[in-house]
């Protein structure tokens, strides 16, 4: 009794230990959706307030708004084509690497962008436009020559694996048009098996046998019409026109058991 209870109460804590469990994976993954979406959202509502920004302002503040939207713009599109990149070509990991060390330099460029917008002398900010510029546009350069490369880089991979397939389809298309040494067989003719060397041929099972090569005339059969000479009708025996054949009278056959017939007589 004690067992069967003592079983039941770590049955009971296992079951609760594994609700708990889940319940916690449940919450952290729902809290990383949340914040995804923040995320997400705020980045789009700082887009688009760069966006008008850039084209609303003029002076300094547009400037600054037209860096920071460039910068992002260019960092984002790379990232996205590196990590798609990497799932199926393990070579862009190294890229991806350095695209890490260059993220570092971009965020530091934005949060500097980001706080002299709201510095309020306009002249001292105007006066490192230049240096702002430059180095924004290191960045960005730096960050479309990793996704133009990554980007060739599949193309050329998608050219060359197109290039051999429509090689083998050209081989088997040409095969399969090359019926012109091909001729037509009969289709029983795949029944056919030639007899066994111990094995009699048909005609031989049937008991006929045919006369060796050997024994055959030279003039194709016809030496005995040769010396019969030529026939009353004056035509040779190979020219001579064939004759009906007609049954031999069953009267007309003696055999050597029999009695000669007597002459009849007219007494």
């Amino acid at each position: 009794m004690e067992a069967a209870i003592v079983i039941m109460a770590l049955l009971f804590f296992a079951f609760v230990a594994l609700g708990v469990y889940a319940t916690v994976k449940a919450v952290k993954a729902a809290k990383r959706g949340v914040d995804r979406t923040i995320h997400q959202a705020r980045r789009t509502v700082e887009d688009t307030t760069l966006r008008a920004k850039s084209f609303g302002q003029v002076g300094v503040g547009g400037e600054l708004a037209q860096l920071r939207l460039s910068l992002r713009t260019s960092m984002r599109a790379t990232q996205d084509a590196l990590q798609a990149g990497v799932a199926e070509d393990a070579s862009l990991r190294e890229s991806l690497d350095l695209f890490g060390r260059l993220s570092a330099h971009g965020r530091e460029l934005d949060e500097d962008l980001k706080r002299l917008e709201r510095e309020p002398d306009k002249a001292r900010v105007a006066g490192q436009l230049k240096d702002l510029r430059e180095r924004t546009e290191r960045i960005t350069d730096s960050a479309d020559s990793l996704r133009w490369a990554a980007r060739d880089r599949a193309r050329k991979f998608a050219e060359d694996d197109l290039g051999s397939l429509s090689a083998q389809i050209d081989l088997e298309a040409g095969a399969l048009r090359h019926w012109s040494g091909a001729t037509a067989q009969d289709p029983t003719a795949d029944d056919f098996s030639w007899p066994d060397a111990g094995a009699p041929a048909p005609d031989a099972e049937r008991g006929q046998t045919w006369p060796a090569e050997a024994d055959a005339p030279a003039d194709g059969g016809r030496g005995r019409d040769a010396e019969a000479g030529p026939r009353p009708d004056g035509e040779t025996p190979d020219r001579q026109a064939p004759q009906a054949i007609t049954a031999r009278d069953p009267r007309a056959t003696t055999y050597p058991w029999e009695k000669s017939a007597r002459p009849e007589t007219t007494t």
